[in-house]
């Protein structure tokens, strides 16, 4: 088990030893707030984009459902005859060949899974760099007419200034024992959420909430929501084999899955497979973890389901593997049995509402009857 799957852990079950690093977690406090203030005040340049930022992000470490979120609003956006474009940090990418387009050929190991995803589900004008300025000004050189640039996970980064913020928060998980790391997983207080736009998002079949009074947050009435609805498994291999003796149906509600995850808060996932319907043996690894083909063969007798973010970095392991020789008989049975689980962030009425409201104050205006795809 790695460092991080450990931890990670420690922090779901809030456990005791972690208050040991509670010295570490004051100093890395202070830092975070001496360097937020200096670029407040100048002492630290940021760059101001030509056009307007929207960043979305999330004062915790670990998945909060940013990357479904962000596809939803450009789908959105789009829909409303908006130019939108997204940067990224390009995590899981090879930084080295930065900055960088995205398009649908672009591969995981090069620009990161989460970009790789969020173009083949948009078509979105793309660009991905550590250095979020190269990132911008790549994207603005490569699509001049854009109205509108969305950061993905750039809430800490303050060298970029930005328009709109919206923090994302996960309900069921919530903030574990309130300490910023290492004791806790959160990367900036929470009094960071006070005026912010905080999108709360919530378990579909439970509508969960905060308990206020442990939280102190927001009444429900007040609240800007989403939740994540889970589609149809999908095959992950295509085409599909020819070999008649091949078994392709798609799992039944009610059967054994292998639910294999690198994602933020893999624990989600597992639970999502829980609630419509099959019983899942749970394989977590840490967040954007680079599998191999040889490592899945492990996973026999049942059907791997796995997210739409693993799926981008074991497509393109497969499609490597084919393009060289023609899959041998156990990594052709491991891949008849890979299934993707996707889901779609619902977003409240008010979500959208509140978009619009700050889309209208920076003078960005809605076409609808124009739909439009980037790439």
């Amino acid at each position: 088990m790695s460092i991080e799957t450990t931890v990670t852990r420690a922090w779901q079950r809030q456990a005791l030893w972690l208050w040991l690093l509670l010295p570490i977690s004051w100093l890395y406090g202070l830092i975070t707030m001496l360097r937020r203030q200096a670029y407040k005040i100048g002492l630290l340049s940021s760059y101001r984009a030509p056009i307007p930022i929207m960043v979305i992000g999330n004062i915790s470490v670990g998945g909060s459902g940013k990357t479904p979120l962000i596809i939803a609003l450009v789908n959105y956006l789009q829909d409303q005859g908006i130019k939108v474009g997204v940067i990224s940090r390009g995590y899981g990418g090879d930084a080295s060949q930065m900055p960088a387009l995205v398009n649908v050929d672009s591969l995981p190991n090069v620009v990161g899974d989460e970009p790789c995803l969020i173009v083949s589900m948009t078509g979105a004008a793309m660009a991905v760099c550590p250095n979020r300025q190269q990132a911008v000004t790549t994207l603005l050189d490569a699509y001049p007419d854009l109205q509108l640039i969305i950061a993905d996970d750039g809430l800490q980064h303050y060298a970029l200034q930005r328009d709109i913020e919206w923090i994302v928060v996960d309900s069921a998980r919530g903030f574990g024992n309130k300490q910023l790391l290492p004791t806790g997983f959160l990367r900036e207080p929470m009094s960071r959420l006070e005026g912010a736009n905080v999108i709360y998002h919530e378990r579909l079949e439970t509508g969960a909430i905060f308990n206020n009074k442990d939280n102190d947050m927001l009444p429900l009435a007040n609240r800007l929501t989403m939740h994540l609805a889970p589609d149809k498994l999908q095959y992950l291999w295509q085409p599909k084999p020819t070999d008649s003796k091949v078994n392709i149906n798609t799992p039944e509600r009610g059967s054994q899955v292998h639910a294999v995850s690198g994602i933020g808060y893999p624990q989600r996932f597992f639970d999502t497979l829980d609630s419509i319907g099959f019983e899942v043996i749970s394989h977590p690894y840490p967040d954007h973890y680079d599998f191999s083909l040889a490592e899945l063969l492990q996973y026999r007798d049942y059907p791997i389901v796995i997210t739409s973010k693993d799926a981008v970095k074991i497509r393109a392991l497969l499609v490597e593997y084919t393009s060289k020789q023609a899959l041998s008989d156990e990594y052709e049975e491991l891949a008849n049995r890979l299934w993707v689980l996707p889901v779609t962030a619902v977003l409240s009425d008010s979500c959208y509402d509140n978009l619009d409201e700050q889309l209208k104050t920076l003078g960005i205006q809605s076409d609808p009857d124009i739909s439009i795809k980037t790439t």
